[in-house]
């Protein structure tokens, strides 16, 4: 059913004549046993019960903040968004679109990276109103235990942040500024 209905947003929306990243809202359960919700409905009421959540809202927020989850429990058509700092959805795209910077392997800014060259190119981030997925819990992975034990790994994450904010600016001039500013105010 959601391969369907990502296949028919796919047709209806134009995507391989447009410049759009098609996000699929992100939830997450903390049960390691669950029946996957059937339908937008059924996931509501599970997000209402308190057996899901939205996406990572516990420690990372912002992350998928800008999705607008408020909008999208009543959303029918898709919308559009706007990029924000740290903004990682999960997305469908055409296979031509930017690759995600091979310099961010392991844990942190891979998929950040990503949307913000998304962006950067002038992409339509367009949040589909009846896909969703669920993140189910599973141990940490070795290299977020890494990020969390290791200063030298923020660091040298912290120096490629920098070398991809520098790459951005030469790609796309002026244009890239709001994303440097935004990472300084933060």
């Amino acid at each position: 059913h959601t391969s369907y209905y990502r296949r028919n947003s796919i047709q209806q929306l134009e995507l391989p004549q447009r410049k759009a990243a098609l996000i699929v809202p992100a939830f997450e359960t903390l049960h390691y046993r669950l029946t996957f919700p059937k339908s937008k409905a059924e996931l509501l009421s599970m997000l209402d019960m308190g057996s899901l959540y939205t996406f990572r809202y516990h420690v990372w927020p912002k992350g998928h903040a800008p999705t607008d989850y408020a909008k999208w429990r009543t959303a029918t058509v898709p919308y559009r968004v706007a990029w924000q700092p740290d903004f990682e959805p999960y997305v469908v795209v055409r296979r031509d679109c930017p690759r995600y910077d091979q310099r961010f392997v392991g844990f942190g800014w891979n998929k950040v990276s990503h949307i913000m060259e998304l962006d950067a190119q002038e992409y339509e981030l367009l949040v589909l109103p009846n896909a969703f997925m669920i993140h189910m819990p599973h141990a940490p992975s070795f290299d977020i235990s890494k990020f969390r034990l290791s200063a030298g790994y923020r660091g040298c994450l912290q120096t490629l942040r920098e070398e991809f904010h520098q790459d951005l600016s030469r790609r796309y001039g002026a244009a890239a500024l709001k994303y440097l500013t935004a990472e300084r105010s933060l």
